[in-house]
């Protein structure tokens, strides 16, 4: 269980008096337990106690296991850069990026993570989802959405993303985070919305223009796609070229290659909703790669905000103290990252959750990666 390994010694930050459960212990316990569809300190607890056995063929619980007063506090004052740390070696060990992997960077609220009474807001995460792997390769907390600008480069300078091509949303369409992907040589497709002023317009405008004559003289590539789920149907048109000498302070971007339109329809019950969205990207024009890494960024919030907040009910999770909303967010990750990787049985994440829950074997193979 080569997971494992990565949590041995880590600092307990306990004193000694306080040392009655090991950390590791606690620690590898509230993944299984995770994993086993436990969402909260007390859940976990319950679990340690009914898999009491079977934990102790592989764990020492020299003192049984651990009351959820206790794996809350140890979650609470654990360093949770020391937790997160080891969940990017054990990353490491289990990926193989890609090339042109496509990454999508974007944020999420932990709505009940705030605590009114001692003037704490809600956690807001980074996380960087690897689409063609399935899985959460990092993460970074900041205070509040409006400081994703901050977070994100230092997210990227965490991550080896060569040959990638890394997607964000309107918010990190910065000059500076640009540069910063193209030099550790990657590609960017990112996102233009109202909040880039006349940059936004200017590419608004030409894409307009260039619809309503058809493409007439201007080099450029075009695909479609049209998908049909439950009842719904969703057509995406893809649009891109690199005919941009005209663009206002092009030399600002870093390899500023290609700009790219996004044009939905989503038809379901008769009732038809229209969106358009531009983007900026270092690719060359060519629609078919344009398409995948935009679809890419758009899994990040169906393959991985979505399911935490179905699966792993986190927006409903009341863990408030010091460390513990983001530690317990690494869990959930790691959890969901182990879950991803086990395909031997085609059901939801949900599923696989109450599985591993009955079945000791079954938790035992998402965790051995066998």
């Amino acid at each position: 269980m080569n997971l494992f390994t990565h949590f041995k010694d880590i600092d307990d930050p306990r004193v000694e008096r306080t040392k009655k459960h090991k950390l590791f212990d606690i620690i590898v316990l509230s993944i299984c337990a995770v994993i086993a569809n436990a969402d909260t300190f007390v859940e976990i607890e319950r679990y340690g106690k009914a898999k009491y056995d079977w934990l102790k063929t592989f764990l020492a619980l020299p003192h049984g296991i651990p009351s959820h007063d206790t794996i809350g506090r140890v979650f609470s004052i654990v360093d949770p850069k020391v937790l997160y740390d080891r969940f990017q070696q054990w990353i490491t060990d289990i990926v193989k990026l890609v090339n042109g992997e496509v990454i999508a960077i974007d944020g999420k609220t932990v709505r009940r993570s705030f605590d009114k009474g001692k003037g704490k807001s809600a956690i807001h995460i980074i996380s960087a989802w690897a689409h063609e792997n399935g899985i959460c390769i990092g993460q970074k907390k900041v205070d509040d959405k409006s400081n994703e600008i901050t977070a994100i480069p230092e997210l990227i300078q965490e991550l080896c993303i060569k040959d990638c091509i890394i997607t964000i949303d309107a918010i990190g369409t910065q000059k500076d985070i640009a540069k910063q992907i193209i030099a550790a040589e990657a590609d960017y497709v990112l996102a233009l919305k109202g909040n880039h002023g006349l940059f936004h317009e200017d590419v608004q405008l030409y894409f307009e223009d260039a619809v309503a004559r058809d493409f007439q003289n201007i080099p450029h590539d075009y695909t479609k796609t049209v998908t049909k789920d439950h009842g719904r149907i969703e057509i995406r048109e893809y649009w891109i070229t690199d005919t941009i000498t005209w663009l206002p302070n092009k030399g600002d971007w870093e390899n500023l290659n290609s700009i790219g339109m996004v044009k939905s329809v989503r038809i379901e019950n008769t009732m038809e909703k229209k969106e358009i969205r531009f983007f900026i990207t270092s690719l060359p024009p060519i629609a078919v790669s344009f398409a995948a890494a935009v679809r890419g960024h758009w899994s990040i919030e169906n393959s991985l905000h979505w399911v935490l907040d179905i699966a792993f009910r986190e927006d409903d999770i009341r863990v408030r103290n010091q460390f513990a909303p983001e530690n317990l967010s690494v869990l959930r990750k790691i959890a969901l990252n182990l879950i991803k990787q086990e395909t031997s049985r085609k059901i939801g994440v949900s599923a696989k959750r109450k599985n591993a829950a009955w079945d000791n074997s079954y938790l035992m193979k998402i965790i051995s990666g066998n």
